[in-house]
């Protein structure tokens, strides 16, 4: 697929591709389940997203697939006897929030074990340690089953609102971002916070509360022009990682 895209798109897929592996390698994959998706430089309603049959550790920069936002598939690669097409629940909730959400460059939506464990807890994800805290203003959906009706488009982009991160209740998670490793770093502290919750509950004694003045100033901490973007740092280190581990993601 490099000789049929931009260079700017390439480099987006690349992108993209690594990001699958680093789900993969930080255990927040469901085999051929969920999905990443980013949009097309210079072509509005664009997006790439997985092809739906290929486990994360399979996934390049050419396996995929180019939608737009009424989900018509714009370009893919030849799967052959496979013919591996789009997830239907990951367009619904992609194209909705790319539809929506137009400083949004890309969206993960997991199922890993802690996301989906919280996402049962009446109290939802609780700002006990600093890492949750910077999600003090995390989205809530509730579930009303998979995610195949497009009428659900509305309910799901007002529940994320202008936040970084949705609580897909009874599901899993969501996190979206202005880059890709921004959106991958939003997911991976999201993990790790559910991840600590967990197993603070699990010791079945009270919980540390910190007063709400300092979760405040702490979310803030956490927010554009307070710091600086997510990923921006951490991307690069982490490519550099999958390319002493596999670089096969870039084909």
């Amino acid at each position: 697929m490099k000789g049929k895209c931009s260079p700017e798109e390439w480099q987006r897929r690349v992108d993209l591709a690594a990001c699958y592996r680093l789900v993969q390698l930080y255990g927040m994959s469901d085999m051929i389940a969920n999905h990443i998706s980013t949009n097309v430089p210079g072509e509005e309603g664009a997006f790439l997203i997985n092809a739906y049959g290929m486990m994360y550790e399979e996934i390049t920069a050419s396996s995929l697939i180019k939608v737009d936002l009424s989900g018509k598939v714009l370009s893919k690669p030849d799967f052959g006897s496979l013919d591996y097409g789009v997830n239907k629940a990951g367009y619904v909730i992609h194209s909705a929030i790319h539809a929506a959400r137009h400083d949004v460059a890309c969206v993960i939506h997991i199922h890993s074990w802690p996301t989906m464990a919280v996402s049962a807890l009446e109290c939802g994800l609780l700002p006990i340690t600093q890492t949750a805290m910077r999600f003090l203003k995390i989205g809530y959906h509730d579930y009303v089953g998979v995610v195949l009706n497009e009428e659900e488009k509305e309910s799901l982009v007002r529940d994320l609102g202008d936040s970084e991160a949705l609580i897909l209740r009874n599901h899993g998670a969501i996190t979206v971002g202005k880059s890709i490793g921004e959106a991958f770093n939003w997911m991976h502290r999201l993990e790790l916070a559910c991840r600590s919750q967990l197993a603070a509950m699990a010791c079945n004694t009270p919980l540390s509360k910190v007063s709400q003045q300092v979760l405040d100033e702490t979310w803030n901490n956490y927010q554009p022009g307070t710091r600086r973007p997510y990923g921006l740092m951490e991307w690069p280190a982490l490519l550099r990682k999958l390319d002493r581990i596999d670089p096969s993601y870039r084909d």
